[in-house]
């Protein structure tokens, strides 16, 4: 199958890359700079220069493939309205492919949060928030998986709060950056509350997975840790960095705030059984056992 992704340079990007070539498929992938470009061309795939903004490139790059893997996303958590900013030009993004897509078939699979599911681990069927902080992204996710009534076979790969990689990725990446600046291994209220992670090796083959065999207008959990408590991370981080740990203000995380100090653990047992997912790689606490001081 040609695939077309975008965000195909990043942390999880360039795995999900990796695990499709390494499966008999190519790839294009949108490419913003020429390190990105070349960074696509090593990897064994083709670049197509443009960035999420540019509609008739997503246009272009969809119309070209077999299936498309949706995975850029401006991540900037400066403000509010940047936050807000960034959503809108991924819902555009994702609009301008699935106009493509429509009536072909072709698989299309995005990419969201777990949910949160106040007293338990959420499950696959628990529905996306569409207010608050992620609400936004939630709407746009509804939006692609409502394209399975238009003849398009979507999907929804749900990542948890940290996806990892040799001590680096997702919200635990946060922490230990806001920890190098600041001097303190942080965390949000008393910290016993979970965030689920997953290796991003493992989460790549989730994508591979849920291209080739998802049905239409599904959700998947990639979760291989159910939940870690906060404080369990920031002491590793802690140690690691050889910093104080403590809880600190809930405004430090800025417009994500409330996630931050949300309880979410989730569940991927649906998943496992019926895609056959079964992550092999290093837990996040033992992953992050890689942060150099």
């Amino acid at each position: 199958m040609r695939v077309f992704i975008t965000g195909g340079t990043g942390l999880i990007g360039s795995a999900v890359v990796a695990e499709l070539l390494g499966h008999g498929h190519t790839v294009l992938a949108l490419a913003r700079s020429d390190a990105s470009a070349r960074a696509v061309e090593e990897a064994g795939g083709e670049p197509l220069r443009g960035s999420l903004a540019d509609l008739d490139v997503l246009r272009a790059g969809a119309a070209r493939a077999d299936g498309v893997i949706h995975l850029a996303f401006a991540n900037d958590f400066s403000s509010a309205q940047a936050w807000d900013d960034a959503v809108a030009e991924e819902n555009a993004a994702v609009t301008a492919i699935g106009e493509v897509l429509a009536g072909s078939d072709r698989p299309f699979v995005t990419v969201s949060g777990t949910p949160a599911a106040p007293g338990r681990a959420s499950t696959e069927a628990d529905p996306l928030p569409l207010d608050g902080a992620v609400g936004g992204r939630g709407r746009t996710v509804n939006g692609v998986l409502g394209l399975a009534s238009r003849g398009v076979r979507t999907s929804a790969v749900r990542m948890p709060r940290t996806v990892h990689n040799n001590g680096a990725g997702g919200f635990a990446g946060l922490l230990t950056q806001m920890a190098r600046q600041s001097g303190v291994s942080g965390y949000a209220g008393d910290g016993t509350q979970r965030w689920p992670a997953v290796h991003a090796l493992d989460a790549a083959v989730l994508f591979r997975l849920a291209l080739e065999k998802a049905e239409p207008g599904t959700a998947w959990h990639a979760v291989a840790d159910e939940g870690d408590a906060v404080r369990d991370i920031a002491a590793v981080i802690g140690r690691r960095l050889d910093l104080p740990v403590k809880s600190v203000p809930e405004e430090t995380y800025g417009p994500l705030g409330q996630v931050f100090a949300a309880d979410q653990p989730a569940t991927s047992a649906h998943t496992r059984q019926a895609l056959g997912w079964q992550p092999t790689h290093p837990s996040l606490l033992d992953d992050l056992e890689n942060i150099e001081p």
